[in-house]
């Protein structure tokens, strides 16, 4: 047997944009609830999510935004993102996801990349003024008449909506609706007519080992169908309350989130603005939630929780964990005093859309935790050597996927679309994998350097570029080492200039403000030389190695 599968299904895909499927959704279950978001008192039904989603994307137009143009969003969870996701779907403006963990550096790169006409942010979370940063990038803000911004270093940049107050130069995000003029209604109507299923509606930014983030293009049809799909092998239904503590601006949240919960009528419950282990623990028994999504390392800080026994699990049902490795035990504990016995495995990427492999909910837990389930439907997955050929089963290779979910491409990047979609159609994504006798996928390494910290991909020449601008740097290598609670943590190997010194909290200083937090490497080792090839490619394996048997680092990951 080759080491080829393909989700044969019964079950035809949607044909249609989101936005009129939302509609389908409103007349079927239009009074049933639709999104609860507890810190900030929102209980909608899916008839009123709708009616507000509308107004936003009717004010939306009424900025002068055209179909095509980019949206950028950066903001953790709250009931205003949600809106946008289903807002700019209606307008056919396409959504940028920026992470709420993002600097200046990487938002300056990211509203560039894609020239985002808008930009809705939030105020601040946590140590992130957003509008500080914002003013340090476009000065011009401050003076700007609001939704007329002209900024030298932003230079296709009209509008900031601010969600939680109004700055100077900005847009209160409660405006856009008031802007919802008769006119922009009907202007929104039309648009609806003629919008395809296989337009681009979404920007998620990605990277890998060849540096700058790539912003992977989805269309309706990608994210639309694989939402379904993710919600059909949970067996989710009209009477499912999903808790959905992971980040929106992921396509965990937004798509194995949102749009899982949308195509099956079931209620989108976010606990708050992000993860807390108490707060989610309160909503799932408060609300009474059927699912739970979570990385492993965000149920084990639920498990671990001094109050975890007072509250009562036992409406949960299902759920999902993905995004790094779960060790045995925590699914153990997760079905047993959770409650969660058809908690699922779900495995893929953001080119597509994301998820290729999922646990079925009747699959032993071993095979939960030792592999990431069977192929999606309608998706096609082949193992192949160095050579392009489809290896026999259990024999590692690299995985690529062809079907529906795969990406239209990197946003204004042919070429390095070219290098990860063949000619063929199929997506290369860089993971090592394997296929056994049954069909279930094992992903046994990573053909690409990507370190997965708690959930949270790392990209390692990204970091590295950064690292590079320190005057004192002259070369750097980063990468993952084990890590008993996050899976991985990084650490960057560094040489630096004659006559230069730096130590390793110097650096990470450097780093504030600049990098996203997971992002700053947790260790730091000064070297004279990186192990090579012959060739000259620095051996990223051997520096792990060494890194972990100087720092007493063990190898803790089962799958």
């Amino acid at each position: 047997m080759l080491s080829y599968v393909h989700g044969a299904s019964a079950v035809p895909l949607i044909g249609e944009t989101i936005g009129a499927h939302l509609d389908s959704v409103v007349a079927r279950w239009g009074e049933r609830p639709a999104l609860i978001v507890r810190d900030q008192g929102v209980r909608w039904s899916f008839a009123e999510l709708l009616a507000e989603a509308d107004a936003v994307a009717a004010g939306l137009l009424a900025l002068g935004l055209e179909p095509g143009q980019r949206v950028g969003i950066w903001s953790p969870n709250n009931a205003e993102w949600v809106l946008t996701q289903l807002a700019t779907a209606r307008a056919g403006l396409i959504l940028v996801n920026i992470n709420p963990a993002y600097r200046l550096h990487e938002l300056d790169y990211a509203l560039n990349k894609v020239a985002c006409r808008a930009l809705i942010t939030a105020s601040r979370f946590k140590t992130s003024d957003y509008i500080e940063m914002l003013g340090e990038l476009a000065p011009e803000l401050a003076t700007a008449r609001p939704g007329d911004l002209h900024a030298v270093r932003l230079p296709e940049l009209r509008c900031v909506v601010q969600i939680g107050g109004q700055s100077p130069g900005t847009i209160a995000f409660e405006e856009l609706q008031r802007l919802a003029s008769g006119s922009a209604r009907v202007r929104l109507a039309e648009i609806g007519r003629v919008l395809q299923a296989d337009d681009p509606i979404n920007i998620q930014f990605t990277s890998g080992t060849t540096g700058s983030p790539k912003g992977a293009t989805l269309t309706h049809h990608n994210i639309l169908n694989n939402g379904f799909f993710v919600g059909e092998a949970q067996r989710l239904g009209p009477d499912d309350r999903v808790c959905i503590p992971v980040p929106l601006y992921h396509c965990f949240g937004m798509v194995l989130g949102n749009l899982a919960c949308l195509t099956h009528g079931a209620a989108m419950v976010y606990p708050g603005a992000g993860f807390d282990p108490l707060a989610t623990l309160e909503t799932v028994a408060a609300e009474r939630c059927t699912a739970l999504y979570g990385v492993p390392t965000m149920f084990i800080a639920m498990l671990d929780h001094p109050d975890f026994a007072r509250f009562d699990l036992g409406s949960l049902r299902t759920g999902i964990m993905a995004g790094s490795p779960c060790p045995i035990e925590v699914m153990r504990r997760v079905v047993a005093q959770m409650h969660m016995r058809e908690v699922t495995i779900a495995y893929g990427m953001t080119e597509t859309s994301p998820v290729s492999f999922q646990s079925s909910v009747d699959d032993p837990i071993e095979r939960r935790v030792s592999t990431v389930g069977r192929i999606h439907p309608h998706v096609e997955v082949k193992i192949v050597d160095g050579e392009g050929r489809v290896v026999p089963r259990g024999t590692p290779g690299e995985l690529c996927t062809r079907g529906y979910s795969v990406m239209r491409g990197y946003w204004d990047d042919a070429a390095r679309t070219a290098e990860v979609i063949d000619a063929a159609g199929w997506m290369h994504t860089g993971d090592l994998a394997t296929i056994d006798t049954e069909g279930y996928a094992n992903i046994v390494g990573r053909i690409k350097d990507m370190v997965i910290r708690g959930g949270e991909n790392i990209y390692p020449r990204e970091v590295e570029e950064f690292l590079y601008t320190h005057p004192a740097v002259r070369d750097v290598q980063c990468y993952g080492v084990p890590d008993d609670r996050y899976g991985e943590e990084l650490c960057a190997a560094v040489i630096l200039r004659d006559g230069a010194s730096l130590t390793a909290d110097e650096l990470r200083r450097y780093c504030e403000g600049q990098i996203a937090h997971y992002k700053i490497p947790r260790y730091v080792r000064f070297v004279t030389g990186f192990p090579t090839t012959v060739t000259g490619k620095v051996q990223k394996f051997v520096l792990r190695a060494e890194t972990a048997a100087e720092l007493g680092l063990s190898e803790t990951r089962t799958a």
